[in-house]
């Protein structure tokens, strides 16, 4: 097995059990748990931001030779498809919440099996994501599944609560949530067996995954942080946050 198929299984496999940590909710009050989530919120974004345009860009800038309009193309249907995936969520989610057919009891479980089939198809992009990053280069993929792992953390933590709102049993929304997760591990398998025969699939995964990263920090992550009404000094905190997050992903480049 070579350097790169170990270091996309390994990295897949981080990326599936951090579903786990729905568990510390269980384990601290909800005041510290909102605390913790805004700040992992912040670094998040900044770090998919800084993923996306510290190494994703420049490696398929890199690859191709040249900024082209292609590269602009595929960035932009990152985008696409990841606002199409939380706007079908999203959709479902107003009409079951909306029919008057439905009962209370009935539309708790089709919240949790619709949050574990959107978890589910976005994990296996993921993974997909991450086996094009290593394939291109180590500290590629290894910036790539940092910024992955951030970002899943606080939404694991969330898709968790989602499970328990929604009636499963603490255990089974645990395993339920890993199942869902684990899909990374598949898109990461075909990402390796796809990548390595497919000079294409090379050249569209890597500004696609910037697409995604750069919509979901400045769609999903940034209007949460907005919208939260806080005083200055717990705004400077999230700023230093997200800042950090950037940094985090710079200091990455000297790996290389």
């Amino acid at each position: 097995m070579d350097t790169v198929t170990i270091y996309t299984m390994v990295s897949v496999v981080i990326v599936s059990l951090v579903s786990f940590v729905g568990i510390i909710t269980l384990l601290f009050g909800k005041k510290k748990i909102d605390g913790l989530l805004l700040i992992l919120v912040n670094i998040s974004a900044g770090t998919l931001l800084g993923g996306a345009f510290f190494h994703l860009i420049p490696e398929a800038v890199e690859k191709s030779g040249v900024f082209s309009i292609f590269i602009s193309f595929l960035i932009l249907v990152g985008i696409s498809i990841f606002f199409l995936l939380d706007k079908l969520i999203h959709w479902k989610h107003s009409h079951t919440k909306s029919s008057l057919i439905h009962t209370i009891k009935e539309r708790k479980p089709s919240v949790a099996y619709l949050n574990l089939l959107g978890d589910g198809i976005h994990n296996f992009l993921d993974g997909l994501i991450i086996a094009g990053a290593y394939l291109i280069s180590i500290p590629t993929g290894i910036a790539t599944t940092l910024a992955v792992i951030v970002h899943e953390t606080p939404q694991e933590i969330a898709d968790f609560g989602v499970l328990i709102y929604a009636g499963l049993s603490k255990r089974k929304a645990l395993l339920f949530n890993f199942y869902s997760a684990a899909t990374a591990i598949f898109g990461g398998i075909l990402g390796l067996l796809i990548g390595s025969h497919s000079e294409i699939f090379m050249a569209i995964i890597i500004p696609f995954a910037a697409g995604s990263f750069i919509y979901i920090a400045g769609s999903t992550l940034i209007p949460e942080i907005l919208q939260k009404n806080l005083k200055l000094s717990t705004s400077l905190q999230q700023f230093i946050a997200f800042i950090l997050g950037i940094a985090i992903m710079y200091g990455l480049i000297f790996l290389e």
